[in-house]
Order: structure tokens, then sequence, then C-alpha cells
């Protein structure tokens, strides 16, 4: 198990071998989590804001569709449109 130091800014360098292992890319977010006295760094994407609005009105079941065909689904827009 590799070990890393914390430096003067309390910067870590993570070691290739774990870098890898987690596929991390320069830029990559994570998410830090403290327990007790262990650090747990996870990667996490970003979602778009209206992403999170949609997905949430999934949740809600305001959603219309599937639909077979794009016909179907131009009618059923038009009778929901206000």
């Amino acid at each position: 198990m590799p070990l890393v130091r914390v430096k003067g800014k309390y910067q870590v360098t993570l070691p290739l071998t774990v870098r890898e292992k987690a596929g991390l890319a320069v830029g990559d977010l994570l998410e830090a989590k403290v327990e007790g006295k262990k650090i747990t760094l996870t990667p996490k994407s970003v979602i778009d804001r209206e992403l999170t609005l949609a997905l949430e009105d999934v949740r809600q079941g305001r959603i219309i569709g599937p639909f077979r065909t794009t016909k179907a689904a131009v009618r059923a827009l038009r009778r929901t449109a206000p």
C-alpha cells in the first residue's frame, strides 16, 4: 500500500498506481468524506442543473411517453401544450 505525504499547503499527490486503479484524470472531482480519523476520496461527476431538474421530473412521474413513433410523440406534445 503506497504512502503519501501531506505537503505545506495540505496537498497530497496520489501515486500513479492508485490513480490508474481509480480511473482518475486531470481535472476530475473527488468527494472527500471523513469518518473518525479515516479520509475517503470518491470520484464524482457534476450534473448540470437542468439535468438534475429533469431527473426530478422523472422521479415525480411528470413525464409522457415512451412512444412507438415520432408521430405519436408529436401528437402527445400537442395535446399537452398550453
